[in-house]
């Protein structure tokens, strides 16, 4: 009876947390992180080359952008959601089942993160003007993990902005708008 009782609880209290590790494992495979998986790309007043990025990004899975010595203008690093060899292409419809960006990140400035729609012919971004975006904070000591949900994203980050179309999403722009001399920002992982 006591041996009995004693593997009911085990599956009691092994059931649920098998389920948990379970689910969260399954969350991480499914994920997709654009650091391992796409090319990226760089434009602005950055010490690295776009060879030298994704050289590094390759062996060492991290993505590292450093503002030149008196920057002028801002810097974007930029990736596509659906793989490409050109800083453009065509849109992702994400699932309804997507709920959000998952980014791994040091950074000493705060950065914004534009979420780029694709455009109306639906074979490539939308370029100039205002995007959906988000403000990352800075966190120049060490790595931190943000989860920023999809209806977060809102024109020019306006509360009542135009929502991103999930449906129709091109790439993510990361933005220093004012880089100052040395300021890095450094990406481990973008999972969607």
């Amino acid at each position: 009876m006591i041996l009995k009782n004693l593997q009911t609880l085990r599956i009691f209290i092994f059931l649920p947390l098998l389920l948990l590790f379970g689910f969260s494992a399954k969350h991480q495979k499914n994920g997709v992180n654009l650091v391992k998986s796409n090319k990226w790309f760089i434009a602005g007043p950055a010490i690295e080359s776009e060879e030298e990025i994704n050289k590094i990004r390759l062996e060492k899975g991290i993505v590292a952008v450093t503002a030149k010595d008196n920057p002028k203008g801002e810097i974007e690093l930029n990736v596509m959601i659906t793989p490409s060899e050109t800083n453009d292409g065509v849109p992702t419809d994400l699932s309804d089942d997507s709920k959000l960006v998952e980014i791994t990140y040091q950074s000493t400035q705060i950065i914004k993160l534009q979420a780029r729609e694709g455009n109306d012919e639906g074979t490539g971004c939308v370029h100039g003007g205002s995007h959906p975006r988000v403000s990352i904070p800075a966190s120049p000591k060490h790595f931190s993990t943000v989860k920023i949900p999809w209806s977060d994203f809102r024109q020019d980050e306006l509360p009542y902005g135009k929502l991103l179309n999930i449906h129709n999403l091109c790439k993510f722009n990361f933005v220093n708008y004012n880089p100052v001399s040395g300021s890095v920002l450094k990406i481990k992982s973008v999972i969607y």
